[in-house]
Parts: C-alpha cells; structure tokens; sequence
C-alpha cells in the first residue's frame, strides 16, 4: 500500500504557521528563522492565497534591500501556489514537487490549509516505505512471511 499525505501529517503533526498578505517581508522572514522553516503560506480570512519561501524571497527581496522593512509579504509571495489533499499519494507528491521544482506543498482539505508538507517529510517517507517493502520481501524468500 503506498504512503499518503494524510499519513504523513498523522506522523508529523498539522501544525502550519502563516502569515497575512500584509504582513511584511521582515516579520515573514522572522517567523521562518524562530521555527526553522523554509516556507510560509499566506492566508487571508482562513483561505490559502500565497507562499512565502526562501527562493521567493533570495530572488526578488534583493533588489529592494532598502524597504524589506516596509514590503508587505504579498510583494514577494507565489500567488499561483501547488497544493495537495490528504489522499494523494506520497508518490505522486515526489512527481510533482521533482517537476514543478518545488520543495512545499501545502495540504488542502475541504478548502481548509491543514497542514505542509516538505521535501524532506517526502523521501523520509519513500526510504521508509522502501525499507519495509524490503524486510517483507526478505521474510517471503526466506519463508517466514506471515499476514
């Protein structure tokens, strides 16, 4: 059976911090440093309308050095964000952030952000699946598989 982004937030937890449009790029990038995370999402009134990550911001707050202090979030945030719901497949997570170049998913339900996944929450899930995939194949060559 093959991993899901549901089971994922079930290890890892639902808890999501976000930022308001308004926001400024200095509180956005304060919030990122305290929780050691890579990636904000921006929500308004309790509905996704951006992310705020770390490429968004090395590739465009450079060139306003001077007003990061003043820039509200939205300046700088991703408006056409990829998002996922609990049931995809932890694979098909893999396939889209490799092809969209992408390293956050925010997971969508019922309208509602519940959670984000990384890529990291992503191949820790893979290596694990690939590792028990293999103890089940060594105890069926061996003739110990019982189910």
């Amino acid at each position: 059976m093959e991993s899901t982004v549901r089971q994922i937030l079930q290890t890892k937890g639902t808890q999501v911090w976000s930022v308001l449009p308004e926001s400024t790029v200095m509180e956005a990038l304060e919030l990122m440093a305290e929780k050691d995370i890579g990636a904000v999402p921006v929500v308004k009134e309790g509905k996704l309308v951006g992310i705020f990550s770390e490429r968004d911001y090395a590739r465009q707050a450079v060139r306003q050095r001077e007003t990061l202090n003043l820039l509200p979030v939205s300046t700088f945030m991703t408006t056409d964000v990829i998002t996922v719901s609990p049931t995809q497949t932890v694979k098909d997570c893999m396939i889209l952030m490799t092809a969209r170049r992408i390293r956050h998913l925010p997971v969508i339900e019922n309208e509602n952000l519940i959670g984000i996944i990384t890529i990291g929450d992503v191949v820790k899930t893979i290596i694990s699946d690939q590792a028990l995939l293999l103890e089940e194949l060594e105890k069926y060559i061996s003739g110990r598989y019982i189910r």
